[in-house]
């Protein structure tokens, strides 16, 4: 499961200082980093599917339920930060979009901790 949340984990770091660049510029989001957040949703869900197949084959999860809510509101963030981006053709959007990559870093930090109790 490490691989998994470090891939996603960097991937969600080169999209969020990408955004925050733009931030600092004072740019709005483009459609380049929208098609990375993509590329971050797959391997979020290619993270569903190995975490499916380490519980189907016998790993024993303490908590369960709190995994695979996380799991799912990190898919749902990005979809949102794109959304706003756009909606809102300011720099906005690219602040938006770094909280949403850091947030779905956080949230993998917090998945990795469920995964080791």
């Amino acid at each position: 499961m490490l691989p998994v949340v470090l891939i996603v984990s960097v991937l969600a770091a080169v999209l969020g200082l990408w955004a925050l660049g733009f931030t600092i510029a004072n740019r709005p989001v483009v459609l380049r980093q929208l098609i990375a957040g993509g590329v971050v949703e797959v391997a979020l869900i290619v993270q569903g599917f190995v975490l499916a197949a380490h519980q189907l084959g016998g790993t024993e999860l303490t908590d369960p339920v709190t995994l695979w809510g996380y799991l799912l509101v990190a898919l749902l963030i990005l979809p949102g930060a794109a959304v706003v981006a756009f909606v809102e053709r300011t720099r906005w959007s690219s602040v938006v979009l770094t909280v949403a990559a850091v947030t779905v870093i956080i949230m993998e930090l917090r998945m990795w901790q469920l995964w080791q109790a």
